[in-house]
């Protein structure tokens, strides 16, 4: 018989966060590649709380992935497999920011990136000496396994592919750089075309912190990639992440479009240098804000829409600029706004910095970090108390989603990209977070 590997994608009991639609949730790519990386004589199960409660299947060995607000969910799960004498690996961002708590719920840790050290991991569980931790290096993408997609629930809107790794920004709110280091790596293109090529999706989303990545050599990569896809006739829609350098290229842009490219992430997070400044965002701060609205126009004419991500609730920020920020994207050329709370994740400067200084309001760990989800006060801001800060944010969110301000910016949209998709992908973002905002109003803490 087949030894069975069950993985398990936990889902926050508690807050649903950003992930209130089932249209802005993504597959666990991450259990794609472990499934990917097991060998072919194991029988590989998915259990994904995106799609279905959690309910108890056999296995030898069990596969549980965490983001930092799922964390003491997939401690919940791993203690049940446990109890039943099923040795638990957890892997993911969580377990690498804080493998020593993670170790005191699951068998065997894995701390970065699992291709290098999860065949080892295999052999030792068959082998009877399965090791209390593996610490995965950061190398070569090139010939690293595709994912298995077909282990993903069918429900999901959007594939999700991802073409680099790393990021030399080292912003202070991110962990990024923890997990997959500094230095910018991508995957060969061919093989990203080949992964695409076995996608039946319609709609994919590039989860690269930055599509294009730093410098001439990336560009190029990702001017062979847009072209590939030109070139296979995919017949993609698709969105990716970047950074404001996206927009530096017109030809760079027009190969986005070409190849698919509706909508582009940008992490803005605030209209005011002295805030850039304080979370560490120098390429913002570089290129200075006054270009945002340029970057905009040249993304634009692409005919491509821009969704505009900023943070509320750094030090700097008053409810008085709050209000500012949220005017700011309303008038601004944006097409999407996105709102998150500033949130001291483990693993980043930040969240080293605010305990340091005991400004953390929610420090009983494991249990609290399921309000880590970026969508709920957790620290206290200089100049607001929480619940002043709590406040002014669902202040701005009535101001920011409102359906006249939601419906005026798909029309606009749709003038300055003339891309009747485009708009669709930003209207249906609006409304998405307009969602959120609805139901961070249903789980605001009556402390608030």
């Amino acid at each position: 018989m087949k030894r069975k590997l069950v993985l398990i994608n936990p889902v926050n009991p508690v807050r649903t966060g950003l992930t209130v639609n089932k249209s802005s949730r993504f597959p666990p790519l991450g259990l794609g590649i472990v499934a990917a990386l097991t060998p072919p004589y194991w029988d590989v199960a998915l259990i994904d709380e995106t799609w279905e409660p959690f309910t108890y299947r056999e296995a030898d060995l069990v596969g549980i992935t965490a983001f930092t607000a799922t964390a003491p969910r997939a401690y919940e799960i791993a203690q049940l497999y446990r109890s039943q004498g099923v040795p638990v690996v957890l892997g993911g961002i969580h377990a690498s920011m804080c493998p020593e708590e993670s170790s005191r719920f699951v068998d065997c840790v894995v701390k970065g990136e699992a291709e290098k050290v999860w065949p080892t991991l295999i052999a030792d569980f068959e082998a009877g000496c399965l090791k209390a931790s593996y610490c995965g290096q950061t190398g070569d993408l090139a010939g690293s396994p595709c994912p298995r997609h077909d282990v993903f629930n069918p429900g999901y809107m959007f594939a999700s592919v991802q073409t680099s790794r790393g990021c030399p920004m080292d912003c202070s709110f991110c962990s990024v750089t923890a997990f997959n280091g500094r230095r910018y790596r991508r995957q060969p293109v061919g093989e990203v075309l080949d992964e695409l090529s076995m996608i039946s999706q319609k709609m994919v989303f590039f989860v690269d912190d930055n599509i294009v990545g730093y410098g001439e050599e990336s560009k190029k990569s990702a001017l062979e990639l847009f072209r590939g896809m030109v070139k296979r006739k995919f017949d993609k829609w698709w969105f990716c992440q970047a950074s404001l350098n996206f927009a530096d290229d017109e030809e760079v842009l027009f190969w986005a479009a070409r190849a698919g490219c509706k909508m582009v992430f940008l992490g803005l997070e605030s209209e005011e240098e002295e805030t850039l400044a304080e979370v560490n965002k120098q390429l913002n701060l570089k290129r200075r804000v006054s270009a945002y609205s340029q970057a905009f126009q040249r993304i634009h004419r692409a005919g491509i829409a821009v969704l505009g991500a900023f943070i509320f609730g750094m030090d700097d920020d008053t409810a008085d600029s709050l209000r500012a920020r949220a005017q700011y994207m309303i008038h601004n050329d944006l097409d999407v706004m996105q709102v998150t709370h500033l949130t001291p994740l483990p693993g980043t400067r930040l969240f080293d910095k605010l305990q340091r200084e005991g400004r953390i309001i929610y420090s009983e760990f494991p249990q609290d970090w399921d309000k880590y989800d970026m969508t709920q006060v957790v620290h206290r801001a200089e100049n607001m108390s929480p619940a002043e800060l709590s406040s002014a944010i669902l202040h701005c969110n009535r101001m920011l989603y409102t359906w006249p301000v939601i419906l005026r910016k798909a029309c606009r949209t749709l003038i300055s990209t003339r891309n009747p998709m485009a708009a669709m992908f930003a209207l249906q973002s609006n409304v998405n977070y307009r969602n959120v905002g609805r139901g961070q109003l249903k789980e605001q803490p009556a402390s608030a």
